[in-house]
């Protein structure tokens, strides 16, 4: 460990202790929004103290079975003893570098999700019903909730296009990785001559951020629609223009929200949905400037800039971005993204590492 790199860690402990003490102060208690804010800085310190002090024990401990390498009775159980702390404290090393990293202030925001069906006609749209059901599944595994604000189902199945929003603990850290174009290579149910076919589905996962006002929306440039909301029948059958459609003039983005029978809800839900892609617009501009990201960047939506490949003859799932192959495309089908998730986000700390260096 570098001197400076200790330095920082120092000054994150020093910190940690300092947000400790201020969380008993009776002005904080009194302060609702100010509590939560150091509560959250509390957590997120707390993983760095803890291995801070265990690397700092091992080093204790490593000293002293070095010491007793001199002697012959204790010589062979302290060789083992300073092989496993010298292991013990490289790992430790690498993850105080991991947790010295920025961190991302949306990756405890819920999310939006959209599945959009791309080229393909048909099959995509099953497709896309498909790469819902991964994430919705996904979700189940985690304990997330999972809200449908708007769907448009295929004439053979799947979607058209489907949003959802997702809430639970770490999601947008989870998934933020996701966005881009997913293509598919299999034998549609559509296909009656038993051809592959290559399809796409185009999926956004954008933050919900806290407070709407961030982004100012003048009211001059949206346009509000309300209808009806299609839904089940019989006494459930929505009688009223419960749903919501806004279009944002300047951007021409448009957003819809029929989830909810409160047309205030669903106004709600559509404004938080319309400011999530704005802000995903701006940033998009923003970070495909930065040439070293390109490679976990969305897509325009062209096959050719697909991030992923399911190729269900060969049971394989390929990631083009980090080159990663799995053989495991049912599981991965049934929401088992764990593989996944984790090797984008290992590739993305090694790649914040070396900028860090």
């Amino acid at each position: 460990m570098t001197p400076s790199i200790r330095r920082k860690l120092e000054s994150l402990a020093e910190r940690h202790e300092e947000v400790s003490l201020l969380l008993a102060q009776p002005e904080v208690l009194a302060d609702g929004q100010r509590f939560r804010e150091l509560s959250r800085e509390y957590a997120q310190l707390e993983p760095v103290v803890a291995a801070l002090r265990e690397h700092d024990q091992a080093r204790r401990d490593l000293d002293a079975s070095r010491q007793m390498l001199a002697d012959p009775d204790m010589r062979d159980l302290a060789a083992d003893d300073v092989a496993r702390l010298e292991s013990r404290l490289a790992e430790l090393d690498g993850e105080l570098q991991v947790l010295l990293l920025p961190k991302d202030p949306r990756d405890e925001a819920n999310l939006f999700l959209e599945v959009r069906a791309g080229a393909g006609g048909d099959e995509a749209a099953i497709f896309a019903g498909d790469v819902f059901r991964m994430y919705a599944r996904y979700a189940e595994r985690q304990g997330w909730r999972v809200e449908i604000l708007n769907e448009h189902a295929g004439e053979h199945g799947g979607y058209k296009e489907i949003v959802a929003r997702i809430e639970g603990q770490g999601v947008f850290s989870r998934l933020k990785f996701e966005s881009g174009v997913h293509c598919v290579k299999r034998v549609p149910a559509t296909e009656s001559q038993g051809r592959v076919h290559t399809s796409t589905a185009t999926v956004a996962v954008l933050p919900e951020m806290d407070d709407i006002e961030d982004i100012p929306i003048a009211p001059a440039d949206l346009k509000v629609d309300t209808f009806r909301a299609s839904g089940a029948g019989g006494q459930h059958v929505n009688k009223t223009d419960s749903a919501i459609r806004i279009t944002h003039l300047p951007s021409g983005i448009v957003v819809e929200c029929q989830d909810e029978r409160s047309q205030h809800k669903n106004r709600a839900r559509a404004m938080s949905l319309l400011k999530a892609r704005l802000l995903d617009e701006a940033q998009s501009k923003q970070t495909a400037e930065q040439a070293q990201s390109r490679r976990l960047q969305v897509g325009s939506g062209d096959r050719s800039q697909r991030i992923r490949t399911y190729r269900y003859k060969d049971n394989l799932v390929t990631d083009h971005r980090i080159g990663l192959d799995l053989y495991r495309l049912p599981e991965i089908m049934q929401g088992d993204l764990d593989e996944l998730v984790g090797a984008l986000l290992r590739e993305h700390q090694a790649d914040q590492l070396k900028a860090l260096a």
